[in-house]
């Protein structure tokens, strides 16, 4: 399995960083649209119907798919020979902000059901600070991978 996952490792590592590049998309665009949804939208009208729409089918027919296959790729390249020394500190960093990206991502999914069955209490500006979650722990994260720090 070891030579296998070495002899692709440059197409692993492409199509993890594009998974990343759609997941991150989606992280980023779905706070938004839901800050507009709460500030901008009157509940039951056919604007919100709309704004149900374009979250459901960004969470589930961008983002799930996006994140599975960031994943995925991302377990090939730890079980990959020689990439991971698990004795640094900054795998461990790193995973931890991952595994935090993908409870903001599970919290999202959630929020989303909120708007479908009319029970958002949480304001724009609350939807805009945890905005600046998932940027935090792409920053920690890239660090991690350029700079290995420790």
């Amino acid at each position: 399995m070891g030579d296998f996952l070495a002899s692709v490792y440059p197409w692993t590592k492409s199509l993890h960083v594009i998974s990343i590049i759609a997941w991150m998309a989606g992280i980023f665009y779905l706070p938004r649209l839901y800050v507009r949804h709460t500030e901008s939208v009157e509940q039951g009208s056919e604007t919100d119907l709309l704004f149900q729409d374009m979250e459901m089918k960004l969470l589930k027919m961008i983002m799930n798919p996006a994140m599975i296959s960031s994943w995925l790729f991302g377990l090939c390249l730890v079980m990959t020979p020689g990439i991971i020394v698990w004795s640094d500190g900054w795998p461990w960093v790193k995973a931890i902000c991952i595994l935090a990206m993908t409870w903001f991502h599970m919290w999202l999914a959630v929020r989303r059901k909120d708007f479908v069955a009319g029970t958002n209490t949480r304001s724009g500006r609350h939807y805009r600070m945890m905005n600046e979650f998932p940027t935090l722990l792409m920053i920690v994260i890239v660090i991690m991978i350029i700079v290995k720090p420790f």
